[in-house]
């Protein structure tokens, strides 16, 4: 945000963000956005200027109406609160430490201020839960899709790369997979999750499927990744390698094995697929263990540990309260991942999300289609 000065007038908050006009927008959001430590020129002039370290961690994601949200589906806080998590949690895979954020907002005209004010609340909040400082950004007017782009810098002592892996490194993940994925086809039947936990458009099923709605409905539309445990990666030379678990497991693995020119196998059954995606099978939703392999978004760590640094790497998991799984191995190989169920073994075609195919996309029940 390069303009700016003085101080805001009160605006009604159901005024379109069109008739706002940008100036009074942004001196509206600069009057929220606090300057933190290290930010020594903040938002006002042509660019922030902060404290860094020698090794600084720069990362960008952009969430497209339509392509990453629907604003039927989300609150704006919790639309607010993603938009930051999905970049702290390319950072956590780096092991790093977020400090600094900008925000650039492409916005329709019609858009209501109440919504950019919901969504600074969320990201605020969250930015406040981890430390990083907002200092700066970009408004812009868009035709009827909202963009939110978001650049998040951080520091790390040791930054894990998808390059490191070696054969016989472990196929190692945090948590439970799946969850996001699975509440994608709920969240098209009209089944909502407010910032308040309320529950909508759910009365038909019981209430054990109710509970397991709202962990899914929460992974989706409020993430949170494994980042103390991601951060303290830095302080133990335990990984070899790291990617978080954003567009799926099949690609983000393969991904891995590409950039450390290895193969990797996995094993069907230790995949931990969330218990609360695979429960919803049974009320319409889909496959939990394809969505596990395939689903996306559940920002979680996938790691190559060395077998020796594994209990050592549990104890730290440990520490941060953070589930850890082995699933595989990593091998000398062309770059490719099989998925073994018992003696067979199936090479695995990467189902996970791409830009380009088919956004928001149902997931297709093969996970182990060939190519």
């Amino acid at each position: 945000m390069d303009e700016g000065g003085g101080q805001p007038s009160a605006i009604d908050p159901h005024t379109p963000v069109g008739q706002v006009g940008e100036r009074s927008l942004l001196q509206h959001l600069r009057s929220r956005i606090p300057q933190g430590t290290g930010v020594l020129v903040g938002i006002g002039d042509d660019a922030a200027c902060v404290e860094t370290t020698a090794r600084t961690l720069i990362t960008t994601d952009c969430l497209v109406e339509g392509v990453h949200f629907r604003r039927e589906w989300t609150e704006p806080a919790l639309l607010g609160r993603k938009a930051l998590t999905v970049n702290l949690s390319d950072i956590a895979a780096m092991a790093g430490l977020p400090r600094y954020a900008t925000v650039s907002l492409c916005l329709p005209a019609d858009l209501p201020l109440s919504f950019v004010d919901g969504f600074y609340d969320g990201l605020l909040e969250r930015a406040a839960e981890t430390g990083v400082d907002v200092v700066g950004g970009n408004l812009s007017a868009a035709e009827s899709r909202m963009v939110v782009e978001v650049a998040l810098l951080g520091r790390t002592e040791r930054p894990l790369l998808r390059s490191g892996a070696r054969a016989g490194d472990l196929v190692v993940v945090t948590g439970t997979l799946g969850a996001a994925a699975a509440a994608l086809h709920f969240l098209d039947r009209g089944v909502r999750w407010r910032g308040n936990g309320a529950l909508e458009g759910a009365d038909s099923y019981h209430q054990d499927a109710r509970s397991c709605l709202v962990r899914c409905l929460r992974a989706q539309l409020d993430p949170a990744p494994p980042l103390a445990f991601g951060e303290a990666l830095a302080e133990h030379d335990l990984v070899h390698a790291a990617a978080d678990v954003s567009d799926g497991l099949s690609g983000d693995l393969l991904n891995l094995c590409q950039e450390s020119n290895l193969s990797a196998w996995v094993d069907s059954s230790a995949i931990p697929v969330d218990s609360s995606a695979a429960a919803l099978e049974k009320e319409g939703g889909e496959n939990g263990f394809s969505l596990a392999l395939h689903g996306g978004e559940d920002y979680e760590l996938l790691m190559a540990v060395p077998p020796e640094n594994l209990e050592a790497l549990q104890k730290v998991a440990l520490v941060w309260e953070v589930p850890l799984t082995a699933i595989g191995e990593f091998a000398a190989g062309p770059p490719t991942v099989a998925v073994r169920f018992g003696d067979t073994s199936r090479r695995l075609k990467p189902q996970s999300h791409d830009h380009f195919v088919d956004p928001l996309r149902e997931r297709r029940s093969d996970p182990t289609r060939g190519s």
